[in-house]
């Protein structure tokens, strides 16, 4: 209430100064122009003649002067209270709420007031409004893993607020265009647009630059963003991916508009004492304006930059600093703050609450004095999350919302802005309106087309290829409920291996943290962590199988589940296997026997002689042997206990055995989601494409014990879902006949007479 009170004493007050100031003024001059019996002239190039009065006439040309500024001040103030009035209190809440002066909680020095900040904030409140659907451009370095999950935190805090549409510039190298390239795609976010460009081309322009900054080459790389985005682009923000926007980027782009003369730099004053060169004796910085600026956010006006040579200016100074600084220490940031000294007139400085710098000993804290003056927090010190400051837990707990926020909710429409066509998107609603809603399976039909949100290699991943190329990958899915059995899946496969997580954003985060702080899972650099984000009602359990098949950097693979774990040794088993039955030249699947034991604690066989012996105890048994005998029979386990030599079985109804094959294998069909028969569909189109079925005798893997699945129940329960499994499948194998013809009527007989 108070704030209230406040705020209309405040607006009462401009009122008043808006009405009277001027009369005051246009009374005393008047009143002085009776005196002398002459007008008043407001045109100061109208000349003075020189008489006994020129004394007085110069002292009204001075107040004619003031006249016109108290008018252009006036003007400014009227324009600024209209817009609060058409705001209302509504609007005033959130990131809004305030407007600001050049110099409010920048701490500048008097210096840095005269030079720069006063040209800046001269004309504060005349900041036109970005057009509606005006598109936004934003430019990004990205490199690696880590900074490709970085990149989507700050893409979710941006879509958050935005209301325009927003055009990104990722300068990437081959791992993040892979992962980012692939999450775009299946986000299908309208009125977004995305750019690649190959950071790896541009490593000959800044490798000759020393760098000691963690961030490494890619840290020059927006010294040469003139030179590496379009011609015809003239402005861009510029953002690195440690930060969170906490408002609309909009407001941002609007400062484009306050730029005057020679200004082509947005930048923020640096929160920390570095380039004061004060931090620890014998502390040499780069030569800086002041404090220097942060080159976390960017305001880049490249057309004028390129006219001005921007790329011969950077490289002449980068030069002639490193005959004595021999190297950077904080990157591109050096080196803008080099050139900015030598020609302080190319910067804008920005607020600083467009850029709330939380390392360690920095003056954030006098940009904000309230959560509503926060525009952009920039986490830039390599403690990251765990950095000091006063109000770090808040600061955290926006940046994990963000984390955690569910990517889907951002696919909203901007009303009124049409986005531009995209192929995929039409196809895919073209595929649901020829869908019956009215249909009792429509949810299942649905699901065949939804698209989920990828985001491959989630974790860091390093593979080296194999010499002999024999080398195998084994393949599985899981959900967050059988997260425990990684460990010990990587105890027991010593090869690459490649997973699809289907996970919500926050399960992501926790999986995250449940790997990092895993000495087995981070030992373990050859496996492929691919999170396909929750969606819909079913698990997409094939998608899943199709995901982490078409991410494998091997010539075969083994086709397992997540519940089994292998026997030691199946590795190498299996690449001496592939050999010896010449899988590169021959459609072959192999076969690895599954069994299972009821038993959470198993003490695991460690020969096919020692698993024999437990299979004979009752402590094992072959997989589904009491409730789906079918599902595996045709592997004949009578004869692998005796077998020596690989042998051929042949396919029957409802087989579905664990293989390995070719990476060029058929992809698992998706109408089949949840429980049933998505293995079966598999299995029955290797054996339609002849493949030739053939059991490795020595090779062996067991089923360990879970609770049932969610989907499992809902089959066991439901039978409207048990209904629409029937009709998926026999849609199916008229699907099969259609392709194979002649040869793919057995799949009829044999489901007849099962």
């Amino acid at each position: 209430m108070l704030g209230i009170c406040r705020g209309r004493r405040k607006f009462l007050a401009a009122s008043l100064t808006v009405l009277f100031v001027p009369a005051i003024t246009w009374i005393y001059l008047f009143a002085g122009s009776f005196e002398d019996g002459k007008p008043v002239s407001l045109s100061p190039l109208e000349s003075q003649p020189h008489s006994p009065r020129y004394a007085a006439s110069s002292q009204r040309e001075s107040l004619e002067i003031r006249v016109r500024e108290v008018e252009e001040e006036n003007r400014v103030l009227r324009k600024q209270l209209s817009l609060a009035q058409g705001r209302g209190p509504a609007h005033r809440r959130g990131n809004h709420s305030r407007t600001y002066s050049m110099e409010e909680g920048t701490g500048d020095s008097e210096s840095l007031r005269a030079g720069i900040v006063a040209g800046n904030s001269s004309e504060c409140g005349q900041q036109p409004a970005v057009e509606k659907c005006e598109t936004i451009h934003v430019a990004i370095v990205c490199a690696g893993y880590n900074a490709s999950r970085d990149v989507v935190t700050l893409v979710k805090s941006v879509l958050f607020h935005r209301r325009n549409p927003l055009h990104f510039h990722l300068i990437a190298d081959a791992i993040a265009k892979q992962i980012l390239a692939t999450l775009f795609q299946t986000w299908m976010v309208p009125a977004v647009r995305i750019d690649f460009y190959d950071a790896d081309e541009l490593k000959s322009e800044v490798s000759w630059i020393p760098n000691k900054h963690y961030s490494g080459i890619y840290g020059l790389m927006k010294l040469v963003l003139t030179k590496t985005l379009p011609s015809n682009l003239e402005r861009v923000i510029v953002l690195d991916t440690d930060i969170t926007f906490a408002t609309d980027i909009a407001e941002l782009w609007a400062v484009f508009h306050k730029f005057k003369g020679q200004q082509v730099l947005g930048l923020v004053e640096n929160q920390s004492d570095w380039y004061l060169g004060n931090l620890w004796k014998n502390h040499r910085p780069w030569p800086a304006l002041g404090r220097g600026y942060n080159t976390g956010v960017i305001l880049l006006l490249l057309d004028k930059l390129r006219k001005m040579k921007w790329e011969q200016m950077w490289r002449l100074t980068a030069e002639r600093e490193l005959m004595s600084m021999l190297s950077t220490s904080l990157a591109d940031q050096d080196i803008f703050n080099a050139v900015i000294k030598q020609n302080p007139f190319l910067v804008y400085q920005l607020p600083c609450f467009w850029n709330v710098q939380l390392s360690d000993h920095t003056r954030s804290e006098q940009c904000y004095r309230d959560v509503s003056d926060l525009k952009v927090i920039h986490w830039n010190s390599p403690k990251k999350l765990r950095v000091k400051n006063k109000h770090v837990e808040f600061f955290r707990n926006l940046y994990l919302t963000f984390l955690e926020y569910d990517g889907n909710l951002l696919r909203r429409e901007l009303f009124g802005c049409p986005s531009e066509a995209d192929v995929n998107s039409e196809n895919l609603q073209k595929q649901l309106s020829e869908l019956d809603e009215d249909d009792l399976c429509y949810e299942f039909r649905r699901e065949r087309f939804t698209v989920h949100r990828t985001h491959l290699y989630f974790l860091h991943y390093e593979y080296e290829p194999a010499s002999d190329n024999t080398d195998v990958t084994l393949v599985a899915q899981l959900s967050m409920d059988r997260l425990q059995m990684l460990e010990a899946i990587c105890k027991h496969w010593e090869g690459p291996i490649s997973l699809a997580l289907y996970l919500s954003d926050a399960e992501a985060q926790q999986f995250l943290r449940y790997a990092q702080g895993s000495e087995v899972l981070m030992s373990r650099h050859n496996v492929g962590y691919h999170i396909v984000y929750k969606e819909g009602q079913f698990y997409p359990v094939n998608l899943l199988r199709n995901v982490a098949m078409k991410h494998i950097s091997t010539p075969y693979m083994f086709l397992s589940d997540i519940d089994f774990l292998p026997m030691y040794g199946l590795y190498e088993y299996l690449r001496k296997s592939v050999t010896q039955l010449d899988l590169a030249n021959t459609k072959k699947a192999l076969i690895v026997p599954a069994f299972e034991t009821l038993r959470y604690r198993l003490s695991f066989p460690k020969s096919k002689a020692e698993l024999l012996s437990m299979l004979d105890m009752g402590t094992l048994f072959t997989f589904r042997y009491h409730v789906w005998t079918k599902g595996h029979a045709p592997t004949n386990f009578a004869k692998w206990r005796t077998a020596t030599t690989p042998y051929r079985v042949e396919w029957e109804a409802d087989f579905e055995p664990y293989v390995v094959v070719r990476k060029d294998c058929p992809e698992y069909d998706r109408r089949f989601v949840g429980f049933g028969w998505n293995k079966v569909a598999h299995i029955m189109e290797l054996d339609a494409q002849e493949y030739e079925f053939t059991v490795l005798p020595n090779a062996y893997m067991i089923h360990m014990p879970h609770a049932p699945s969610f989907d499992i129940t809902k089959f066991r329960s439901n039978k409207q879902y048990r209904i629409c499994l029937k009709t998926l499948k026999e849609e199916f194998q008229q699907d099969m006949s259609r392709h194979y013809g002649f040869a793919a009527l057995k799949y009829l007989t044999a489901e007849n007479n099962s």
